[in-house]
């Protein structure tokens, strides 16, 4: 047996079950760890999780390092002593199926900011602040003065506060100090969460496959920290933004508007920020997803003041020297020691228009890449030797769908049954093809592509969750270009039946993957 060979589940923290409005880091991640073990599973991916920002989106947040306090587990609260099951008997009852943002999010940090507020230090918290100050301390301070500012972006705060002079930080770090306090309390007591989450899933022997953005948002601690290593205006705001071009999805392509990185000054500092980035990431997580993989080969660069991102031009992005620094830096940490590979520990995100110089860039880095069955239908893929749903190579990772697919269900349930004559169109897919493929009579089509994915050639099998579910398209994570009803969907713990499990467990087997 290939011992490479393994699969696992895609679903994010806040789907999982439980009380108290969304999904956590507590014993309800735990369960689930359990039930991806009975199901023979060795990887759980997960979304970023990092606060989140505009529109609720994980990839929009306001710090590359810092944890969502949101996912702090109130019973893990109570277990330690930290929250009075009293002060929970009030707490809102919600939707178990939807996460209402706005009303989860206040009623939830109410409940923290009560507990961050009256926390006591101990030796372990002051060594974490001291452990981890390189990134926690700017993000407090960050927080702490938006907070006092009304919640309004760094760019709109006072020119002292918010070009960082110095005499005005030593101002507001005295002046904020309990609310520093506060958000260093939730940090700790999310990193402690996460330790111990971490432990019991190396326990299972099951790796906890975490998400990187390759960009980061404009309004965050990253940028206000580290102006120098952005193309920005004095202000602060962006010169240029990212995004992609137009293509078949969008006529106007996608402005993206985070602000892009300026290479030449990464490079002069030995790409520090990078190396301490993916420190802290490798810390939580045992491999990582790297989101738009693109954009290290080349990235679209959009004029700020455009409002589409037709007017934008392709500009050379790190290439092949970052990744070869982070393998020399990473190199010196404990948990790898001399023996760390970075290929053994990144999956590339590798779609949208992927040109062969990004397809080199991949793989002079030894990093497999992303193949989506939704994608491998078409009229002229079905076509192309070794195109094919089961014709990919080794060193790749197939998935049933991504967060940015529909589901399966819903997806195959949209497509016509039958094309139109001459319609023969790279992206046109029929129902029927794919049912003649697969010997199917699409009654249980999730488990159709399930299967296939998980006896594709690939070393690695992500399933998504719905689909393993056979939900359809009205628990889809996100649909790209959209701002609204995203990142929502969440099960219950009846969904994920043992009789599920077993068959996952019995088809993994098959295919050489326990």
């Amino acid at each position: 047996m290939n011992l490479k060979r393994k699969s696992g589940i895609l679903a994010h923290i806040t789907s999982l079950p439980g009380r108290w409005g969304l999904g956590e880091i507590g014993p309800q991640a735990r369960a689930f760890g359990e039930q991806l073990a009975a199901g023979g599973q060795k990887m759980w991916q997960i979304l970023p999780t990092g606060p989140v920002g505009y529109g609720y989106s994980p990839y929009s947040s306001d710090s590359a390092f810092a944890g969502n306090p949101l996912l702090i587990s109130f019973d893990e609260l109570v277990a330690d002593g930290l929250l009075s099951v009293d002060e929970l008997d009030d707490f809102p009852k919600f939707d178990p199926h939807t996460i209402e943002f706005a009303a989860v999010i206040e009623a939830r940090m109410n409940i923290l900011n009560r507990v961050g507020n009256r926390f006591e230090s101990t030796e372990d918290f002051v060594a974490f602040c001291k452990r981890e100050a390189y990134w926690l301390d700017d993000f407090c301070l960050f927080a702490s003065i938006r907070e006092v500012q009304g919640n309004h972006s760094w760019t709109e705060w006072p020119e002292g506060l918010r070009d960082r002079d110095f005499q005005c930080l030593e101002t507001a770090r005295a002046d904020y100090a309990s609310v520093i306090r506060r958000h260093q309390a939730l940090q700790y007591l999310f990193s402690k969460q996460w330790k111990k989450l971490k432990d019991f899933f190396q326990g299972l022997e099951i790796e906890i496959v975490g998400d990187v953005p390759i960009f980061v948002a404009g309004d965050s601690v990253d940028v206000w920290a580290n102006r120098d290593l952005f193309y920005l205006n004095t202000d602060g705001t962006p010169t240029v933004v990212a995004g992609v071009p137009p293509d078949y999805f969008s006529e106007t392509g996608q402005r993206w508007g985070n602000p892009l990185y300026d290479w030449t000054a990464h490079r002069a500092s030995a790409y520090k920020w990078w190396t301490e980035r993916m420190h802290r990431m490798f810390e939580m997580v045992d491999t990582v997803r790297i989101d738009h993989f693109r954009g290290f080969e080349a990235c679209w660069e959009i004029p700020a003041d455009e409002p589409t991102a037709i007017k934008g031009r392709w500009v050379k992005g790190s290439g092949l020297e970052l990744f070869q620094t982070l393998e020399k830096n990473l190199r010196k940490l404990p948990m790898f020691g001399n023996n760390f590979k970075l290929a053994d520990h990144v999956i590339a995100e590798n779609l949208g228009i992927i040109t062969e110089e990004v397809e080199t860039l991949r793989e002079d880095c030894g990093f497999p890449g992303m193949w989506i069955l939704q994608f491998r239908f078409g009229a002229q893929d079905m076509k192309k030797a070794g195109n094919v749903p089961e014709g990919v190579e080794v060193n790749w990772s197939v998935y049933t769908g991504t967060h940015d697919n529909d589901t399966v269900c819903g997806w195959f349930n949209q497509l016509p049954a039958h094309l139109p004559d001459g319609a023969e169109g790279e992206f046109d897919f029929e129902r029927q093809c794919i049912l003649d493929y697969l010997n199917s009579d699409g009654s249980q089509i999730h488990l159709d592509f399930v299967r296939l994915a998980l006896r594709s050639p690939a070393d690695r099998s992500i399933i998504a969750l719905q689909d393993l579910m056979g939900l359809g398209g009205e628990t889809r994570m996100n649909t790209p270009g959209t701002t609204e009803n995203n990142w929502r969907w969440r099960f219950t713990a009846d969904m994920l039946t043992d009789e599920t499990l077993a068959w996952l467990r019995d088809q993994t087997e098959k295919s050489g993957r326990v």
